[in-house]
């Protein structure tokens, strides 16, 4: 009963902490290209790389039935979805490790990696879609560490969710195959788990199909050639990447870094097979977050960082010095790390160059520290006919659209500046 008294305020913790510093402003990237389809409350009825089916048409649902306005009601689904993530690494890692301390050790140290904490403070897909994952994730570390039969099916439960949720997640496949040929003498219940994934996805392949599009619909999008791009780069720029991939790493998990990497040499000594199911799912993912050539790849290594947390519970679990668990409680001050960064670095002339580059929509502020709270808003820039440094042509056409459906809704300019 304890470890899910322990959820539990570890889920209430992080809700407030989301929800103080959730933006004020719809931000700058994504954000009104999620709000606009829920303001309408135009059900999304196609599953393609970037309709995102299940986030969408979940905010339209929960504004019909709070009378919440799109903002708000979408605010609701990405913090409870960001909260509720972080409870259930918890669950995890108790399941692998049976330590308290561990276990929540591990919850506020990925609660409070930058990558999700971000998304959890604006308009994103990230941290629903982490939620499912989690879930799966969940459920295969319960079926190893437990052996726990009725894990193995909800597990392609789960995973078969999170497709109609980010089509990201048809990476983890491999890592889903090799767990049910782990589990291969439990027929019934690894063919359930097949089962319930291969009817899930090709619900997606039928949705799709019956409206004209084509059966790659759910992994292609006409807004840009991202993944044909991403072979086209100069050794150099592959380099680039891996290094790129390093530091978000870092700046993620910082010093606990060393944790998650002495919790994958652990596992590997303890429970081979555990192992490289995770370490599948890891390479895949990591590998295309890597060299994915898009501006904003960083949200694409979040699957693999929910992994990374729950190998530095588990190498927080075997490291047999006292002084760790004495010193665990330093994950809580893993906010000022990102507070001395940003201080750090705005005080150098490229950090000086990169705040007065990206000063529109925030500056180095919004790169380097995750809270929103008080953010530089889209609909008040695109009122105010500002320009970018960047091109945002595609934000500030939908912001349009959004500020003239406002309008027709009876609100002034004054007042959608402060939405």
């Amino acid at each position: 009963m304890g470890k899910y008294v322990s959820a539990v305020f570890i889920f209430l913790i992080f809700l407030a902490v989301y929800y103080i510093g959730s933006f004020t402003k719809i931000p700058f990237a994504d954000a009104i290209g999620f709000v606009l389809p829920v303001e309408k409350g135009e059900l999304v009825t196609t599953a393609t790389a970037t309709t995102h089916f299940l986030y969408v048409n979940t905010a339209i649902f929960i504004k019909n039935i709070t009378g919440l306005n799109a903002i708000e009601a979408s605010r609701l689904l990405i913090i409870t979805a960001a909260a509720l993530t972080v409870s259930v690494v918890y669950c995890t890692v108790r399941s692998i490790t049976r330590l308290e301390w561990a276990s929540i050790a591990a919850a506020f140290i990925f609660g409070f990696s930058f990558s999700f904490w971000k998304n959890a403070e604006i308009v994103e897909v990230y941290t629903y879609n982490s939620l499912w994952l989690s879930l799966f994730f969940l459920s295969m570390v319960k079926s190893f560490a437990e052996n726990n039969k009725k894990y193995i099916p909800l597990s392609g439960l789960f995973l078969g969710i999170s497709l109609w949720v980010h089509i990201q997640n048809i990476l983890l496949v491999p890592a889903f195959f090799l767990f049910l040929y782990c589990f291969r003498k439990e027929k019934k219940q690894a063919f359930l788990s097949l089962t319930a994934f291969l009817l899930i996805f090709s619900a997606i392949l039928i949705l799709n199909v019956s409206q004209g599009l084509s059966l790659s619909s759910p992994f292609t999008s006409e807004r840009g050639s991202w993944l044909s791009n991403s072979f086209k780069k100069t050794f150099a720029e592959y380099l680039q990447d891996i290094v790129k991939s390093v530091v978000y790493v870092v700046y993620n998990f910082n010093v606990f870094s060393l944790l998650g990497i002495a919790g994958v040499y652990f596992l590997y000594r303890s429970d081979k097979k555990m192992f490289f199911v995770f370490f599948i799912a890891s390479l895949c993912v990591y590998g295309f977050a890597t060299f994915y050539a898009v501006t904003d790849n960083y949200v694409f290594f979040i699957p693999f960082n929910i992994i990374f947390a729950l190998s530095i519970g588990y190498g927080l679990s075997q490291i047999k010095y006292p002084w760790v668990q004495q010193f665990s409680w330093l994950c809580l001050l893993i906010p000022l790390f990102y507070v001395s960064s940003l201080k750090i670095v705005s005080l150098t002339e490229k950090g000086q160059e990169f705040d007065k580059h990206k000063k529109y929509k925030g500056g180095l502020e919004y790169y380097m520290f995750p809270w929103m709270n008080n953010n530089v808003g889209i609909l008040e820039f695109t009122i105010d006919k500002k320009k970018a440094s960047d091109p945002i042509f595609w934000m500030t056409i939908e912001a349009e659209i959004y500020i003239k459906l406002l309008k027709s809704k009876g609100f002034t300019e004054e007042e959608i500046r402060k939405l």
